[in-house]
């Protein structure tokens, strides 16, 4: 993958849900956060829209408290990519992309304050984000004046921390075994399972699935509705009709959820319109209200392994990333399905910073050619690393089943399917005198077209006249690792052929993203 670095830090940065962080490797070549203002490791990802084109990103509860629900926004991550979805402030009509861009300009300057002016970034993604989302992430990060140089699956970044925090990585002195681990990765708004086979060199993920719609958020939101719900019971009034009560509210209940990982019983107090409740929660009644959610991630961690072709155990480690894996009750469940206790050498929620810190050190080292402020041996082991990955969603295109004539997906590449890949397929026109040919490219799993997503069509024009109806059409898709997909599509009597090549050039194009950057640069940032 060539890379184009521009003046300034290479760093990774680990765009979270609920936190964010940024990373990089020191001198020495040890992955290190890079604090904030106020000397912490993580930056919530809330973002207050103040006056005069002033905003917070992470502000405290009072600050909070001060202003208007709606502006505040939370989560952001959850409507990456998502064109329907905008917030409304000062009369202009805010992506999520560039919401998300406010948070990490805030990472940026942050930082900048540490180590110098900032170029270039990895920023990370779940292994689950389809391609418009992947998009969306790299805008986002244009927006905030960083040069992307990659996007990196969540999962493989946890799995590059693990290994240089074994001592592994990179380290061609080392016997090349190879081991097999799962990365469980339960953040605060997405999840996704991943297995991952690994030597100190080379990097190869086997499978994975996950859920951009699952994740901390929702154990603590289950709390919130219990919490509510008994107070109800005795006062008849719902303390989540005052938005300010259902932030305290909330915010109690994560904090309630954090401290039933350490004890048994937590008390939760209620106030709302001069009345007061305490309820008492216990780790047992908050497992059997999440139980449902747990089991969600529990099918789909026993899916992944059938797919990677692995038994539980065959595994060699079982890492948890994210801070709801330190719930017990996850643990629990993975260690009865994968038959091992989980390795907890990487901090849960530093894991993919870090691992996107050396990511972009890879990617720095390879690009400089060694040249670099980290030391000859470090840059070494750091260029020996090479990772392969599998594509999380299915590329399809449309077709007319001949059977019912309903237009369907038809799945080209499945997911999971190794890459770089390619595949041809034979199709056949379907009507008499067709004058050209639609092809469409999908990604989705299923044969019903309103649940895929469109990323990509071309035509085939200039047919020959009186082209039968059946006549042959063949089909190339190909998938290279660093995710470009390219699509030919040919009429073989005429051999008319056409073409597309899609690099993330779904979401805002690019007057949009310009456009943002502008805006960006005029909003003070706190």
């Amino acid at each position: 993958m060539a890379v184009n670095l521009v003046e300034g830090q290479t760093v990774g940065i680990d765009l979270g849900t609920t936190y964010s962080s940024i990373a990089q490797l020191d001198d020495d070549g040890n992955p290190r956060a890079i604090v904030n203002v106020d000397d912490l490791d993580a930056t919530p990802s809330v973002v207050l829209l103040g006056d005069a084109e002033r905003v917070v990103v992470g502000p405290s509860f009072a600050r909070i408290a001060e202003e208007a629900p709606d502006r505040i926004v939370e989560a952001i991550k959850r409507e990456m990519g998502n064109k329907d979805f905008h917030v409304v402030y000062q009369d202009r009509k805010l992506t999520p992309e560039f919401v998300s861009a406010l948070i990490l300009k805030k990472l940026k300057q942050d930082a900048e304050k540490k180590i110098g002016p900032i170029g270039n970034a990895v920023i990370t993604v779940p292994y689950y984000f389809n391609d418009i989302r992947r998009k969306a992430t790299q805008d986002a990060g244009r927006i905030a004046g960083l040069n992307v140089i990659d996007i990196i699956n969540e999962p493989t970044a946890a799995t590059l921390a693990h290994a240089w925090e074994k001592g592994e990585l990179g380290r061609m002195d080392l016997e090349q075994t190879q081991r097999t681990i799962l990365v469980y990765d339960l953040g605060g708004g997405t999840f996704d399972v991943t297995v991952v086979r690994y030597s100190p060199t080379q990097f190869k993920v086997l499978a994975t699935d996950g859920d951009v719609m699952l994740g901390g958020l929702d154990w603590s939101r289950r709390l919130v509705d219990h919490v509510a719900d008994e107070f109800i019971k005795r006062f008849e009034m719902d303390p989540r009709d005052d938005p300010i009560g259902l932030r305290q509210l909330t915010q109690d209940c994560e904090d309630a959820k954090r401290r039933l990982s350490e004890s048994a019983q937590v008390p939760i107090e209620v106030y709302y319109q001069g009345n007061t409740m305490t309820v008492s929660v216990t780790r047992g009644e908050f497992e059997r209200l999440t139980a449902d959610l747990l089991e969600r991630t529990k099918t789909t961690t026993v899916l992944v392994l059938e797919q990677s072709g692995v038994g539980p155990g065959e595994l060699d480690e079982l890492v948890l990333v994210g801070g709801s894996t330190h719930m017990p009750v996850v643990e629990k469940m993975l260690t009865d399905i994968c038959q091992r206790s989980p390795n907890r050498d990487v901090h849960p929620e530093k894991a993919v910073g870090h691992g996107a810190a050396i990511h972009a050190a890879i990617l720095e080292a390879r690009a400089t050619g060694g040249e670099t402020r980290m030391g000859k041996a470090i840059i070494s082991r750091l260029r020996s690393v090479s990772t392969s990955d599998v594509n999380s969603h299915s590329l399809g295109t449309k077709v007319t089943d001949p059977k019912d004539q309903q237009k369907k997906n038809h799945i080209m590449i499945s997911k999971n399917t190794e890459l770089p890949f390619d595949v041809t397929r034979k199709f056949a026109t379907t009507s008499d005198n067709q004058q050209r040919i639609h092809v469409t490219v999908l990604e989705g799993e299923v044969e019903d077209l309103e649940a895929c997503a469109t990323i990509g069509d071309f035509w085939i024009t200039n047919l020959p006249p009186d082209l039968p109806k059946g006549s042959p059409v063949e089909v190339t898709y190909a998938y290279d690792s660093s995710g470009r997909i390219s699509c030919t599509a040919k009429e073989l009597t005429s051999n008319n052929a056409a073409s597309i090549e899609i690099v993330r050039d779904t979401g805002l194009d690019s007057d949009g993203v310009d456009s943002f950057e502008v805006l960006a640069e005029g909003y003070v940032v706190e």
